[in-house]
Parts: structure tokens; C-alpha cells; sequence
């Protein structure tokens, strides 16, 4: 017999529920939130999606990707079913990669309304390219030591100077060891 859920949560729809369909397009009302009952702390939380995917609008043909999700949540969070809904309802979704990370951060931003969050995305290489877009909410794009930061960090992580952090030139993304931590750096 389910358990009987908690009435503060009573808004969460699909956790708890044994099977739901994805979503065929990605839209704000996939993702659900609930309270944070820590909110006057700052503590970052990280989603991995090692697995997402979605397709070039152009071609057609299927991009991978490695997408991370971090922020600083205010006073609501993002429950993680729904967030895994949404990031599945990319799948058969025609988009560029930049416009990807930049909407799932635009939706991350409109459905909780962190004090900071930042979205990277690590698409594996097409045609001999890789791609990373890092996009960062609120903007503070024009950071010059926020890139430096970014470009250290990647250099470190990925043993060289050659190329984003992880992405190998057969397009097949490095196994993750430590995690990436951008806790007290912003």
C-alpha cells in the first residue's frame, strides 16, 4: 500500500506515482517545486543528467549531452522526478545546444527563483567539434575572472589545456570522478 503523502507536499504530482508518460516538448508545468524550510542558508544543490539528449533542429540526427544543474536555492526547490521529466522531454525536441542550457536555465530561474544558479552543458563532439555552454543566472557573463576561473578549472580537471572540460575527441564524455564544486567560488 503507497504511503499516505504528506500534505505540504500535497502540489507534487508525479513523485509517488508508478508510471507517467514524458512530456513530448519541454514546458514550465513538467517541473514542480516544494518549500525549503532551510532558506535563510545558502547551500548549493547539483543535478547530474550524464544521459540527456535531444535532437539539431536542422538535421535532425541526436545530440548527448552531460548536463549540470547547480544553484542556490531560495525559498522553494526543485523536486527531481519532475526535473527528470523535463530534461527527458528534450529527447525528440529540435534544438541548438546553446538554446538548450540557456532555456533550462530561464526555466530553472522562472519556476524557483534562485538567489544563483548556473547551468552547463557538455555536448559530446559532432562533425569533429565538441560544445560547452555554461550559462549563468543572474548574468554575470562578463566576468573576466569568472572565465579565467572556468578555464583553470577546466584545464585542471581535464589533465590539459586542449579543449572543454571532459569531451574526448571520438565524442564520448570522460566518466566523472570527483565532482565539480563552484560552492564558495561565486
Amino acid at each position: 500500500m503507497p504511503a499516505k503523502k504528506n500534505a505540504k507536499y500535497k502540489s507534487l504530482t508525479l513523485l509517488g506515482q508508478p508510471t507517467v508518460q514524458h512530456p513530448k516538448s519541454p514546458t514550465l508545468k513538467t517541473l514542480e517545486t516544494f518549500p525549503n524550510r532551510y532558506a535563510s542558508r545558502r547551500f548549493w544543490i547539483r543535478f547530474e543528467c550524464p544521459d540527456f539528449t535531444s535532437v539539431c533542429p536542422i538535421t535532425g540526427q541526436p545530440d548527448f549531452a552531460h548536463i549540470t544543474i547547480e544553484y542556490i536555492p531560495n525559498a522553494l526547490c526543485i523536486e527531481t522526478k519532475s526535473l527528470k521529466f523535463y530534461l527527458a522531454s528534450y529527447r525528440n525536441t529540435g534544438s541548438f545546444n546553446e538554446e538548450i542550457v540557456n532555456r533550462i536555465l530561464d526555466d530553472v530561474v522562472t519556476v524557483c527563483q534562485p538567489r544563483r544558479a548556473i547551468v552547463y552543458g557538455e555536448f559530446a563532439a559532432r562533425g569533429g567539434i565538441s560544445i560547452s555552454v555554461d550559462a549563468r543566472y543572474p548574468d554575470d557573463a562578463g566576468d573576466e575572472n569568472n572565465r579565467d576561473l572556468i578555464r583553470a578549472r577546466s584545464e585542471k580537471e581535464n589533465g590539459s589545456s586542449h579543449g572543454p572540460r571532459g569531451v574526448r575527441a571520438r565524442g564520448e564524455l570522460r566518466k566523472r570522478g570527483k565532482p565539480r564544486s563552484t560552492a564558495g567560488k561565486y
